[in-house]
């Protein structure tokens, strides 16, 4: 806990879908420089921007159920996005707060296929959730909303903080859907990035060569992304019927009459220019790029404001200076990268996943963490900043004496693991090491390897495994990943 305190903390945890660190401007790539995120780099800017926090398992309900309990897939339960019910008795954050005088309170995204368990108050999304006139699910009933749906998640965590016990330091778990697949932005910003070219990645015609797991994949947005329910296309020029859409059910059968009418408006002039005129095969998969990325990123600049309004919110109620704030994302999320749209893999842009942490009682601000943090980090950071003992069982370490400045030893190596194959999108079970430069994957089903050097390849298109000059290198990271095997006690049957 903060020393000297007068009172405990409330502790506001933020946590959008598939945000990638791309995707938001503190971090400085070079999409986000076109559509900037002023809310969210607001937080960096006066508190910690985290630049090596990576998931555990790259995929939306087991990345929430390590937050939650501070333990990798295996020890934890949910290794998958199947129907398995994560267990909410085991020691987790509002379990434990709940029990030490914390009020406690989730808004938006669950997806963790059972009731949440340690929460005062909830009001979640059904399943992965509907982006427009979703469906909550609260204690007593199941209602449909009618609005967009990372507004009214921000409205209810307005309405939320105004009912709620005043007595009580919060613990409030505001999760939004977005920018979650199909990318479906609010109505007044359809068209906000329609003028704007977004670089293309270098990798986005990558050949996968070296790279078989990478090759047999199905995430393509040029290839595997659905037409009409991803890219929003449809049949033909002044065409109202979308191409191939898999899910009806969840995009246009959410809205209105007249809402569908505004949207095929918006899209109209794009949709036709893509009859129009005559493009080669890969200037067609660029303009799919262009048109995945505008909604994406318009998706995104709704969280960025539902930030601002609530940051506003806490100063408006003299809130701000009594109140950590954490911004994150379940995992990181290609933008083109590979070719690709989606998560799941020890690659960079899936593994690694934004952090940024506001702590007014630290009085450091833009500060930037470069150790190797990772989510199972974030349930012990959060019980320390409360002031309430870790339990033994959490398997990560609180991120406090980093940010205070502490000289403490720390990890020098980060443990992946990914099971869900087969399954969506074909991306192999494999698991992994990661230390500061260089990276080690196991695609275990197929006894294959991959390392990359980190520092001379980036983009991790050069497979070294095997190769003589990387020797000992390679025989330290094999090391070092039984290592992790043996800390973490990951049972054997998980590893073939």
């Amino acid at each position: 806990m903060h020393e000297n305190d007068n009172q405990r903390p409330n502790i506001l945890f933020i946590m959008s879908d598939d945000h990638a660190i791309q995707a938001i401007s503190a971090y400085g790539h070079p999409i986000s420089k076109l559509a900037p995120t002023p809310h969210i780099d607001r937080l960096a800017n006066e508190g910690f921007l985290f630049l090596e926090n990576y998931c555990a398992n790259s995929i939306c309900g087991p990345s929430r159920a390590t937050v939650l309990t501070g333990k990798h897939s295996h020890s934890n339960g949910f290794m998958k996005n199947d129907r398995t019910k994560f267990n909410g008795n085991q020691p987790t954050i509002p379990n434990i707060l709940q029990k030490n005088g914390y009020q406690t309170a989730i808004i938006g995204k669950w997806h963790l296929n059972t009731d949440p368990v340690g929460f005062d108050y909830y009001k979640i999304l059904n399943d992965q959730g509907e982006y427009n006139n979703p469906d909550f699910i609260t204690k007593d009933t199941i209602i449909q909303e009618w609005g967009y749906v990372t507004n009214l998640i921000t409205d209810f965590t307005k309405e939320w903080l105004d009912k709620r016990d005043k007595n009580k330091p919060f613990f409030l778990m505001m999760q939004h859907k977005a920018p979650h697949r199909n990318w479906v932005p609010d109505a007044k910003y359809y068209r906000l990035f329609e003028n704007v070219e977004f670089p293309v990645p270098d990798t986005y015609f990558d050949t996968y060569e070296g790279r078989p797991a990478a090759a047999q994949q199905k995430m393509r947005i040029y290839v595997d992304a659905y037409e009409g329910h991803d890219l929003k296309m449809v049949r033909g020029i002044d065409s109202d019927s979308l191409l191939y859409d898999p899910w009806p059910h969840v995009f246009f059968g959410r809205m209105t009459d007249a809402e569908r009418k505004e949207f095929l408006e918006a899209y109209r002039e794009r949709n036709n220019d893509y009859y129009q005129t005559p493009r080669t095969e890969k200037e067609k998969a660029e303009w799919k790029l262009q048109r995945y990325l505008q909604d994406y990123l318009a998706c995104v600049r709704s969280v960025d404001e539902s930030v601002g309004e609530i940051y506003q919110y806490l100063k408006d109620h003299n809130l701000l200076e009594n109140t950590i704030i954490i911004y994150t994302s379940d995992q990181g999320f290609f933008l083109g990268e590979h070719g690709w749209f989606d998560k799941r893999w020890m690659y960079q842009e899936s593994f690694l996943m934004p952090l940024i942490i506001r702590d007014p009682y630290i009085k450091k601000k833009g500060q930037k963490i470069s150790q190797l943090t990772q989510n199972i980090d974030f349930a012990p950071t959060i019980l320390e900043m409360a002031g309430v003992k870790v339990p033994e069982e959490m398997q990560g370490e609180s991120l406090l004496p980093l940010m205070k400045g502490n000289k403490i030893p720390w990890r020098d190596a980060l443990y992946y693991h990914y099971y869900e194959f087969p399954g969506f999108h074909s991306v192999r079970a494999h698991y992994g090491v990661k230390m500061k430069r260089y990276k080690l994957l196991h695609f275990y089903k197929e006894d294959r390897w991959e390392m990359f050097d980190l520092k001379t390849d980036p983009t991790e298109i050069n497979n070294i495994y095997g190769q003589d000059e990387y020797k000992e290198v390679q025989a330290h990271l094999h090391e070092k990943l039984n290592e992790l095997i043996r800390q973490y006690q990951v049972p054997e049957q998980y590893l073939k």
